[in-house]
């Protein structure tokens, strides 16, 4: 492993049958980064999550987390990593604290390095006046931070996180990532898979993953850079029908719909804003508002997949 590398993967793949989860993975994360794994449901990241946490072995290629191989030295890597499930995985007859406890048994923290480490994981988690509720009697939110400070319990290097904001409010999931921006400044890797775009804009770089394989890794910026022409955000009278009209144009690359709004990547966003209202007014079809605009990671998300399909297509 590259000593500038925490996790490297070599073509790992995994097959469950005839289906493959993860094919062919090649993966490199750097220590202290915020990793996103970032893709549909199938797309194998749960999958992927395992098996560099050494909880399933590949059935192809390898994985090196902190520098041992995952098959061959798991218990090492178990000793420095956290992994937090994708569903909630606590006592729920238990309390918090009483939950922390029993952690800190499994992980054989003890005295009064145990007491302070609870304390702070308390507060660090916002949970401190609800030590003693029941974790069952916990909404969503709190139980996703109770969890994390449960994976916390005996200090990891890297923490594996399988979708750890699905099904939370709002308000939680911002709560719960201004948890992860703080273990991040402490310089802890977290390798993250969401399902959720606007959760990717925050890591330092994500794997978009498709159908098991990885389509493209970079920063956030470099991914949605990667889209082809330029964006145009536009609310027609009738979305469906615009849509027919444009997608024929030979200016138009692409276009993206979302409820009563287009996007529409076209080679000169410039010209582009003419001709669209001139073509649609043609067809009946009135022009609410338009407006230049620059992709988000959903559209690049797309955009790079369907490029990837009409590739395997030709």
């Amino acid at each position: 492993m590259t000593s500038r590398l925490i996790i490297e993967t070599d073509q790992l793949a995994r097959a469950f049958g005839d289906v493959v989860a993860v094919d062919g993975l090649c993966l490199q994360v750097r220590p202290g980064e915020i990793f996103g794994l970032v893709g549909p449901d199938g797309a194998g990241k749960t999958t992927t999550i395992r098996l560099l946490a050494a909880i399933m072995d590949p059935t192809g290629g390898s994985a090196r987390v902190a520098g041992f191989d995952t098959v061959t030295e798991p218990e090492p890597i178990k000793r420095r990593i956290g992994y937090m499930a994708q569903r909630f995985n606590l006592y729920g007859d238990l309390s918090v604290w009483e939950n922390l406890n029993f952690f800190a048994d499994v992980f054989e923290v003890a005295g009064s390095e145990r007491r302070e480490r609870i304390e702070r994981l308390l507060n660090f988690a916002r949970l401190t006046e609800f030590r003693d509720r029941r974790a069952a009697h916990l909404s969503g939110g709190m139980q996703k931070k109770l969890a994390l400070a449960c994976t916390l319990i005996h200090t990891p290097e890297i923490i594996f996180l399988d979708e750890p904001t699905t099904g939370v409010d709002p308000v939680s999931r911002r709560e719960f990532w201004g948890i992860l921006t703080d273990l991040h400044l402490e310089g802890i890797t977290l390798v993250i898979s969401t399902p959720y775009m606007d959760e990717a804009e925050r890591c330092s770089r994500v794997g978009l993953m498709y159908q098991g394989s990885l389509v493209v890794c970079d920063t956030p910026e470099r991914v949605k850079a990667m889209t082809r022409g330029e964006l145009i955000a536009l609310w027609p009278s009738d979305p469906r029908r615009a849509k027919d009209i444009l997608a024929r144009h030979g200016e138009v690359l692409e276009v993206q719909t979302y409820g009563d709004q287009l996007r529409l990547f076209v080679r000169d966003a410039g010209s582009a804003m003419g001709w669209i209202d001139t073509a649609l007014a043609a067809h009946g079809v009135e022009v609410l508002e338009m407006r230049p605009t620059r992709p988000r990671m959903e559209e690049a998300f797309i955009s790079l997949i369907q490029g990837r399909m009409a590739s395997e297509g030709s």
